[in-house]
């Protein structure tokens, strides 16, 4: 057996992360593989929506942005926008957490305080969407050094609406579909349009995200299992990889946020690449 520490660890997933760099600047854009698919952006990256602080702020609240609580936090912030207290949003954290989260807010300039309320100083944000959809473009950035582009419209597309993530893995297209809402308000045709896109982008590879800990197998895997007997005259399975990571063909995977997003996304990659 090999022996290695944390520090050889960290030195083997730097090297890999580097080899990912130079191997995405030796590679086709994003851009360009898209146009081989017969498709071209012609919009991405929205900011009506998007809840961000100023660029010197923007590492650390990335960081923050790690934490389920706090980003169950930031969308209870959205949801009273127009004014709060802060004993209304202990309902996913402490009193204490929510305390510093505040306090954190109001440093980074995305709230104010009138009275005893506070405020979100950008209104309205209709949702947490796009900014998750931001972070998860982040991930992908910083956690696998990859090209990626969020809340994309193409031309060419025949399938309605926008691509929530595309990236360029490995000079191949992963095609990411994220999701704020938790199970229950998910519904059968938004999972039968993530399939169209699928098709629609021709993708490698494929998630269907969702930012909640709560169980996929009870509702999201029998929604997929339903959309695959619509489309297939033998359906495939889906198949469970470990806890709450499923997979479809070896290429479509569904996870959600619970043991981390960036790990969740690394298993799945390395399922991908290991049957590939």
């Amino acid at each position: 057996m090999i022996d290695t520490d944390d520090d050889d660890i960290d030195v083997l997933r730097s090297e890999i992360k580097r080899l990912r760099k130079t191997l995405t600047d030796l590679t086709s854009s994003l851009d360009v593989l898209l146009k081989r698919r017969g498709l071209m952006v012609y919009k991405k990256e929205p900011s009506e929506d998007l809840l961000i602080p100023e660029d010197r702020f923007i590492d650390k609240y990335y960081e923050m942005l790690k934490k389920y609580s706090f980003r169950l936090f930031l969308r209870e912030v959205i949801k009273y926008q127009q004014g709060f207290i802060p004993e209304r949003l202990t309902r996913y954290a402490t009193a204490d957490v929510t305390a510093d989260y505040v306090a954190y807010l109001k440093e980074i300039g995305l709230i104010d305080k009138r009275g005893e309320e506070y405020f979100l100083i950008k209104q309205p944000i209709r949702s947490f969407g796009e900014t998750l959809e931001w972070f998860l473009s982040e991930v992908m950035k910083r956690g696998f050094s990859v090209e990626a582009i969020w809340g994309v419209k193409c031309k060419g597309s025949k399938i309605g609406g926008d691509y929530d993530l595309i990236a360029k893995v490995d000079g191949m297209i992963l095609y990411m579909e994220v999701k704020s809402s938790p199970p229950k308000q998910i519904y059968q045709s938004e999972i039968s349009a993530f399939f169209d896109r699928i098709s629609d982008i021709l993708a490698d590879i494929s998630i269907f995200f969702m930012d909640t800990q709560l169980r996929m197998k009870d509702k999201i895997v029998l929604m997929f299992e339903e959309e695959l007997k619509k489309r297939e005259t033998n359906p495939s399975h889906v198949c469970r990889i470990e806890k709450e990571l499923f997979h479809v063909w070896n290429r479509v995977f569904i996870i959600n946020s619970k043991g981390g997003i960036e790990n969740n996304i690394e298993k799945v990659l390395r399922w991908y690449f290991e049957q590939h």
